[in-house]
């Protein structure tokens, strides 16, 4: 939109005159249950550098009433435009300004967004606020170096609870009014209202003594595990505070499970808003358990670093959602009592993998990316920023020590307690505690962009002992389109030796660690020693690069995958030969082999599901299409004969059973899924529960097995906002013309969708089975993207411009379509780069398909 952008300079500026002390904002919410707009009043007091200068306030709002500088009501229509009110001249030395609107509910999860739940059609809102929407709501200085008190004050239906950063008082009849807030950044405040339902706790400790807080809706309170999640809380205060050597920062600490929420959670100072399907209706494994509480203990770390001490401009985002990833998941693996001491395999397993592909996108950046402006840093919530960052701030441990890191992070937040800091304050603090000039490191780690590869280079005489060895560090060039050029960096990284056992496991029976510089790296320890059955750079998985294999080393792995002892040497093996299924080095149908080998042997869950999905996207988009039905059919029959395999109520059998769902595509297939869903046949421990029958519905509707009636009878069952958005999807993939011309229009065509039902249709409308349905579709995506995407909010453009965009249809003619689109239509930075990523997918699964067609001639 137009005049709603905040670019670096307009920022530093206004932190170089302004300096904002308190605002007061009274909100009427009173007619929410209908929707529509609410009053917004704020006053804000705030002092300037110079007398009579000009500055600009932030404001998106339908109707703005009143705007009073100093006692004087200036001309609304004169001073507001777009998204700022302008105070052009007027300042004093000491300033208070009062602007009085109507401001929007939205559907969209952006700003004060509104739900009413199916079940009792009650209305329940919440804020998010992150990067710039507390302009939605109040008039606010929307930059995170301008920070204040806050002082909220609310008049909500009767029988509604209000809940902010500040602890909930006791209301005056229908009105709320909260006590100010610490001095925070805007975009971590935050207003959540409704009828929910809520559990009360307490942390304690020495003296200390922290309200706790869950709450959710009422329909979903029967699902809601509280006492599970305080303790992952409470473990959270426990390591957090003894690593940070800072308590607790705030007066309460609420977690909110609230709808239609786009991001996993957010960090809102005292008043956590996380994504309600953290809240489990049905079974899940463990990973999914283990990822609630990876998203607890994130936002948990976040009271410290982004709330207590927040980055100066938005370049520094990286290290906000990086530390609190690292640590995150550095207190699942060491915390006394966690059920995740395997934490660091989920790691690699996961956040690594978004981080390799991410960093080998036309769109790739530094870590420290630049930010001129609000567009730029909308479109870093990515891989780089969360999962890259977060590697490489476990490397920066390995480099300069644990101890030494966590020395200079207490120093760091004893400094800057509420204030405001840049990348230099936390490296400057590092370097004093560990006695290492970070500069260069710095420079080559967070300033370019790319992976590098390392590879060992081994000789050995002809009894097997080792008479040279040396890692060779490559840096390939970055993706065409990608800004600056690739570099060599210092790593430091553990090599770990491996031989087969007794009872044929792969054990580890040496270890060195040591750092890699340069192109080559010498590493005399090994010579002189036997040589293992593998060699595995980068053991415990210190660093942030692609690592290869020797020969030797391959075809033991290739063997003998499963068979490591622990789980984490698995996880970097799977992790590296998925990569090179993605960079056509190892075909398709040689990584299903791989693993359908190994699989059967995986005990950790969170990677047998990320296999599943790997693997089924391999053979539907990397495989050549001659042999893709074969390498189908291969794998749909496995994932059955797995399901009929895994213990009786296991995580595993969950998992096949869906992994079987997803792929299942013959008339007995079929029939199997459609006997599980009516009862007809059963498998031994498999709970047919109302997550796992949408699962089975979804497949059958998309193969036409299930008419809109059927979708319309599971629904009756599940009358809740999860069942209609299921029911969405489900008649969106349903493989005719009908039901995609209606999910287009929904989308395309009309506003009128909330996020996370537009979401639904999305997912549902594309279908890998559904390619020749589908491809008309390619031209009216290019001819609505521009428009769609002008008109509507980041999030919605987004979910449409990357969920719509013909990524199935894999072909130079879709690539050609594309280029050809952008050269027509200069689209805006931001709207390039999602583009451009989509259009990076098919030219690489071009490129695997022709690995895959080779290995078939071979």
């Amino acid at each position: 939109m137009p005049g709603t952008n905040l670019t670096r300079e307009e920022a530093q500026e206004r932190a170089r005159l302004l300096t904002v002390d308190a605002y007061e904002i009274e909100l009427d919410l009173s007619g929410a249950q209908d929707g529509g707009t609410f009053r917004s009043v704020t006053s804000v007091r705030f002092d300037s550098a110079e007398a009579g200068a000009s500055t600009f306030v932030d404001l998106i709002a339908p109707a703005v009433h009143e705007v009073v500088l100093n006692g004087t009501a200036l001309d609304v229509a004169a001073v507001f435009h777009d998204s700022r009110i302008a105070l052009d001249g007027l300042l004093q030395g000491r300033n208070e300004l009062r602007v009085v609107a109507d401001c929007a509910y939205t559907n969209t999860g952006e700003g004060l967004h509104r739900f009413v739940d199916p079940v009792d059609e009650q209305a329940y809102l919440y804020t998010q606020f992150e990067v710039p929407d507390s302009r939605r709501v109040f008039a606010v200085f929307e930059q995170p170096d301008l920070k204040g008190t806050f002082t909220f004050t609310v008049t909500a239906p009767t029988g509604w609870t209000v809940i902010s950063n500040s602890p909930t008082p006791e209301p005056d009849g229908d009105v709320w009014k909260f006590e100010p807030t610490p001095r925070i950044s805007s975009y971590i405040t935050a207003l959540i209202a409704g009828p929910y339902h809520a559990v009360h706790s307490v942390y304690e400790k020495d003296g200390q003594r922290v309200p706790l807080g869950i709450y959710c809706r009422p329909s979903l309170a029967e699902h809601l595990d509280a006492e599970h999640i305080f303790d992952v809380t409470r473990q959270g205060f426990d390591w957090f505070q003894e690593k940070f050597d800072y308590a607790y920062p705030f007066a309460k600490y609420d977690q909110l499970f609230v709808p239609e929420f786009n991001a996993g959670a957010m960090e809102n100072a005292g008043a956590v808003t996380i994504r309600d399907q953290y809240v489990f209706r049905s079974k899940v494994t463990d990973a999914a358990y283990e990822r609630r509480a990876e998203t607890i203990l994130h936002e948990l770390a976040h009271m410290w670093f982004g709330d207590l001490v927040t980055m100066e401009w938005w370049n520094d985002l990286w290290l906000n959602e990086s530390f609190a990833t690292f640590t995150s998941v550095a207190c699942q693996a060491a915390a006394p009592g966690s059920r995740w001491p395997h934490s660091w395999t989920t790691f690699a397993n996961a956040e690594k993998t978004w981080a390799y592909r991410q960093d080998q996108l036309p769109s790739t950046h530094p870590i420290m990316a630049e930010i001129n402006d609000l567009d730029d840093v909308l479109v870093n919530f990515d891989g780089i920023t969360y999962a890259k960052g977060a590697s490489v701030l476990k490397q920066l441990v390995a480099y300069v020590g644990e101890d030494a890191f966590f020395a200079g992070v207490q120093a760091y937040f004893k400094q800057h307690a509420f204030g405001n800091t840049k990348l230099t304050d936390l490296l400057g603090a590092l370097e004093k505690t560990s006695g290492r000039d970070l500069t260069t490191w710095a420079q080559k780690w967070l300033q370019t962009a790319g992976i590098n590869v390392l590879r060992p280079e081994i000789t050995t005489d002809a009894d097997g002992t080792v008479t040279s060895f040396a890692v060779r560090q490559t840096a390939p060039a970055l993706p065409a389109g990608a800004k600056g050029t690739a570099v060599l960096r210092p790593h430091r990284i553990a090599i770990g030796s491996y031989d087969l056992d007794d009872a044929g496991r792969l054990v580890r029976t040496g270890r060195i660690e040591l750092d890699v510089d340069g192109e080559l790296t010498e590493v005399p320890e090994l010579v002189g020693t036997g040589r293992p059955a593998v060699f595995l750079l980068n053991d415990d998985d210190l660093s942030y690069a692609k690592v290869r294999l020797d020969e030797d080393s391959l075809a033991v792995v290739t063997a003998h995958l499963g068979d490591f002892a622990e789980s984490l040497p698995r996880a970097l093996s799977w992790a590296s030969a998925w990569d090179m299924t993605r960079d056509g080095e190892l075909a398709t149908r040689d990584y299903l082999d791989l693993v359908i080998s190994g699989i059967p042997k995986e005990s950790d869950i969170g990677v047998v599901q990320s296999l599943q999905r790997q693997v089924h996207m391999a053979i539907e988009q990397y495989a050549d299409p001659a042999w893709r039905p074969e390498g189908l059919a291969r794998w749909t029959e496995f994932a059955l004969e797995q399901l009929r395999a895994a213990a009786p109520g296991s995580d595993h059998q969950l998992a096949w059973a869906r992994a079987f769902a997803d792929t299942a595509r013959t008339d007995t297939q079929l029939d199997l899924l459609e006997a599980l869903l009516d009862g007809g046949e059963t498998i031994e421990g498999l709970a047919v529960d109302t997550e796992l029958r949408w699962a089975l519905l979804h497949r059958l509707a998309a193969t036409g097995r299930a008419d809109e009636g059927a979708v319309d009878a599971e629904l009756a069952r599940d009358r809740t906002a999860a069942g209609e958005r299921h029911a969405a999807s489900a008649r969106s993939a349903r493989p005719t013309e009908e039901a995609k011309a209606t999910a287009w229009a929904s989308v395309v065509e009309s506003d009128k969708l909330a996020n996370a039902v537009q979401e639904a249709v999305i997912g549902g409308f594309v279908q890998y089975d559904q390619r020749e349905l589908l491809a008309p579709y390619t031209a009216k995506y290019f001819a609505a993207v521009k428009d769609v995407a002008a008109g509507r909010s980041h999030e919605m453009v987004q979910q449409i411009v990357v969920g719509l965009y013909p990524a199935l249809q894999i072909s130079q003619e879709t690539l050609d379509a594309t280029d050809a689109w952008i050269a027509a239509n200069d689209p805006t930075p931001g709207l390039r780069r999602m583009i451009t990523e989509c259009r990076a997918g098919v030219e690489r699964a071009l490129r695997a398909r022709e690995a895959d067609a080779a290995a078939g001639r071979a």
